[in-house]
């Protein structure tokens, strides 16, 4: 807007008076762009500028303001997120937009079936009470990957995970095993619901066999319904909106290689707005882990 107010003064001798009056804005405020603003809030402003920049970059584009703000009140600036937004719009800094999912779910006819135990009361106030599962695809050059995760709700942690070229009942069983080690075997996780959608990988015996004997409860939504497994359609959007869609992979070591370090980076820096914007291992750390004891052996990758 200065600069138009100026081009008017030069080009075709609009007063700056007039200019100004026109447009709603004061001849200081126009003064002040015309000579640079030495201002300690101007400076300020630019250094905050950068900052948001640079927060923005490390999370490769897919934060908005306000985990961009919790970054920055991390780092020791006193803002508000109305005030991040403002600069992000200025600097032109939009976080890509989520889409929906598709629906992959292909429950089998006269396969057993677990009852709904959750009834989209998807809340847990303890870790190991509430757990949600579910698979999607990781594209590659090399062909696809299927993914399938297991997060407790408590934390919004992925506390298990497999990769494998197969769609079947041995993924989703990899992904519980290792739910169970990372949080201390079965004394500890016996009761847990393992909620997850009716597809065939969870209806299958070796999945039904290795929650009976890991002390596991089973619970399904309903058939073509993403809202009775809403928690876990949230987490793999997510992976969607910030791996799948920005990154490429070219094989599928590669894929399997850079998914393991994602989560990794998911679960100790990742900021959620239910959590108060602690990753879901600070979380864990502040709510349920004594002073000087961390949380249990992190994930690794399953075979």
């Amino acid at each position: 807007m200065a600069a138009f107010i100026a081009s008017q003064r030069d080009t075709y001798r609009v007063p700056q008076a007039v200019a100004c009056r026109a447009l709603g804005v004061s001849q200081a405020w126009f003064y002040k762009w015309r000579h640079g603003d030495a201002s300690a809030q101007h400076a300020r402003r630019e250094q905050l500028k950068v900052a948001i920049r640079r927060w923005f970059a490390k999370h490769h584009g897919t934060y908005g303001s306000p985990r961009i703000t919790a970054d920055l009140r991390d780092e020791g600036w006193r803002v508000s997120k109305n005030t991040v937004a403002q600069l992000m719009a200025e600097l032109g800094l939009q976080a890509r937009r989520k889409r929906r999912r598709k629906q992959t779910t292909r429950p089998g006819r006269g396969r057993w079936r677990a009852p709904d135990l959750i009834r989209r009361d998807f809340a847990a106030s303890e870790l190991n009470r509430k757990w949600y599962g579910d698979g999607t695809e990781i594209d590659t050059d090399e062909g696809k990957l299927h993914l399938a995760s297991v997060l407790d709700m408590a934390s919004r942690r992925i506390i298990g995970f497999s990769l494998s070229e197969h769609h079947d009942a041995e993924l989703t069983y990899d992904a519980l095993v290792m739910a169970v080690a990372v949080r201390g075997g079965r004394d500890a996780t016996t009761g847990v619901i393992m909620h997850t959608d009716q597809g065939t990988e969870y209806t299958a015996g070796t999945f039904r066999a290795a929650c009976t004997r890991l002390g596991v409860t089973q619970s399904m939504g309903r058939p073509g319904s993403a809202l009775d497994n809403a928690v876990i359609e949230a987490w793999h959007s997510t992976v969607e909106f910030e791996l799948r869609r920005p990154e490429h992979f070219t094989t599928k070591a590669e894929a399997r290689t850079r998914v393991a370090a994602w989560i990794e980076e998911y679960n100790h820096d990742r900021r959620h707005s239910a959590l108060g914007m602690c990753s879901p291992i600070d979380y864990e750390l502040t709510h349920y882990h004594p002073a000087g004891h961390g949380p249990e052996h992190e994930p690794e990758q399953a075979a």
